[in-house]
């Protein structure tokens, strides 16, 4: 007999478990279909998350862009620099042959090749926006010119430039060379 009643007590042991766990497993279900109030929490969390994300994006991107407009202002500025230092490296040239057309020439072919020159030069610069800065007889401006001499003279106007001795010249805003001049008053 003792071995019939082990075997009941394990029989009704197995239904007591089985039964624990339908318990609890009925506790589980009712607590997903509790109310909505976690399906609405789990989809603000969600909806905070993917604003999160989305704000993580439209900042890289602002930056990304930001960094690619830089990059390309570096690249004008380099640009610009290197046009510039070369220009500058050319005006003695330009500097010579304008006193070379100055000076009196018996030869006429080798004048005109002088000529022929320094037009070819003055159009090169022209193609790389390199202008002349206007000087005599315009006012005195330090940002442009260079005085090195002043005379007092009442038939010239206060400021007034009256002699240059170097042309100067500008890459679009930016001076390359100042105009070395005399000013008047």
């Amino acid at each position: 007999m003792a071995k019939k009643e082990k075997k009941q007590e394990a029989e009704n042991a197995v239904p007591e478990e089985a039964a624990a766990d339908t318990e609890a497993t009925a506790e589980t279900a009712a607590e997903d279909t509790a109310p909505d109030t976690t399906a609405e929490d789990k989809t603000a969390e969600f909806e905070a998350a993917l604003s999160a994300e989305r704000d993580k994006y439209l900042r890289l991107a602002a930056e990304y862009d930001n960094f690619r407009k830089r990059t390309q202002k570096e690249r004008e500025a380099i640009y610009n620099d290197v046009k510039s230092s070369t220009v500058l490296e050319l005006l003695p040239v330009y500097d010579n042959l304008e006193r070379a057309l100055a000076l009196e020439c018996k030869d006429e072919a080798f004048y005109k090749g002088v000529e022929l020159t320094m037009a070819q030069l003055r159009e090169i610069f022209k193609k790389l926006g390199v202008t002349e800065i206007e000087a005599v007889g315009k006012t005195f401006d330090p940002a442009e010119h260079n005085a090195v001499m002043h005379i007092e003279d009442d038939k010239y106007g206060e400021q007034e430039i009256v002699a240059e001795f170097q042309k100067g010249f500008k890459l679009g805003d930016k001076v390359i060379r100042f105009s070395v001049v005399q000013v008047a008053n």
